[in-house]
């Protein structure tokens, strides 16, 4: 088989990196593996085994038609009988105009639950370009997806929300979650703090992450619990913001702003609790990490909650938006040391068996790519 991936992870062109070692797995599943990326101005094209990387430079105003432009190109040159493009947006769109009028076949993956309404909301004035922007997306997505030859998800909510929206004029999509290692590193120590409890996000400072829920949530908390603390590992353009935010709600002492941290999973191990309050996930890859470590989990109903962590066995779950239910979460697992000590055997049970579940990713994705390559 020879496929084309459309891609915006620019540490593809980086040898050494994870995801690289996971592109030369998948090339070597399906025959021949072309990756058309959003690459840094040092990437180049380049040929590792059966992977062949071409990076693209495209201005964001004409991004989807450069990269259908490359696309094409490169479907001619090299016989591309498939296009998988990582999303049903941007990228959906250039994959799409890139196989029309030729016998390739199409594939989208999609990896977020852009049919969340959350998606779309734009909260305040700050990500206020973010919710339209989200708008314009799904409508990029109603034209894609009832087009497509094959779907690949990343869990079985996102696979209940485009059924319920589209029903039975998309294919039956294919749930293929991430990559998640079993490994877990050696927990690494925080860095010097008074905290008899401290509470670890890790993830991406964006609006969607809502990480002011935890800040507000903390607020609460430290009324009766002050020597309660959060580290926030990750960076983005939310963090000035929030640390601002921080400081406005006198909480300065109590919050730690680590930016971004290789080791994160090993951090989490030396926290006493896990929090997050996305608004949508697709999938939550921290999640399945933070039962890995061993610690209990705060979690909005995003992803995959309810699928592999059941709230009040294996995570403590809030629904989107509410700083009140974080707050007593957070209680519950500092005055209860049943829930402190069971919540995380149970959920590293849950994460193990869902992971094992899973078997080779590898063979999956070339099941999901050759199911496609059989549409009519």
């Amino acid at each position: 088989m020879k496929a084309l991936f459309i891609s915006n992870d620019p540490m593809i062109f980086d040898a050494t990196s994870l995801v690289r070692a996971r592109m030369r797995t998948y090339a070597t599943a399906i025959g021949e593996l072309h990756i058309l990326s959003l690459a840094g101005k040092d990437a180049q094209e380049e040929q590792d085994g059966d992977l062949f990387l071409h990076p693209v430079r495209p201005r964001r105003l004409f991004r989807v038609r450069v990269l259908a432009h490359h696309a094409r190109k490169l479907i001619r040159k090299y016989n591309i009988e498939i296009v998988s493009a990582q999303d049903p947006f941007e990228h959906g769109l250039a994959a799409l105009r890139a196989v029309g009028g030729t016998s390739v076949k199409l594939h989208i993956q999609v990896h977020t639950d852009f049919l969340s309404p959350w998606f779309v909301k734009s909260g305040s004035w700050h990500n206020l370009r973010m919710g339209l922007l989200n708008r314009y997306r799904c409508r990029i997505a109603n034209h894609v997806l009832p087009v497509a030859d094959g779907i690949r998800v990343v869990s079985e909510r996102v696979k209940v929300s485009l059924v319920a929206r589209y029903g039975s004029r998309v294919p039956l999509p294919s749930v293929i979650p991430i990559t998640v290692s079993t490994e877990v590193p050696e927990r690494a120590l925080l860095p010097s703090h008074s905290f008899t409890f401290a509470l670890i996000v890790v993830g991406r400072l964006e609006s969607e992450k809502r990480v002011e829920d935890i800040l507000a949530a903390l607020k609460l908390i430290v009324k009766h619990y002050p020597m309660a603390g959060l580290f926030i590992v990750g960076d983005g353009r939310e963090r000035s913001r929030l640390e601002q935010m921080a400081s406005s709600l006198g909480l300065k002492k109590h919050v730690v702003f680590l930016g971004e941290r290789l080791d994160a999973q090993a951090l989490m191990g030396s926290a006493q609790a896990f929090i997050q309050a996305s608004a949508y996930e697709g999938y939550g890859r921290t999640l399945i990490e933070a039962a890995l470590a061993r610690i209990p989990i705060i979690t909005t109903d995003v992803g995959i909650v309810g699928e592999v962590f059941k709230d009040g066995s294996e995570a403590l779950v809030a629904p989107v938006a509410d700083p009140k239910t974080l707050a007593l979460n957070i209680t519950k697992i500092i005055e209860d040391n049943r829930i402190r000590q069971e919540l995380p055997i149970r959920a590293e049970v849950a994460a193990r068996a869902h992971l094992a579940a899973q078997s080779d990713l590898s063979t999956r994705i070339v099941e999901d790519l050759t199911r496609t390559l059989q549409h009519s």
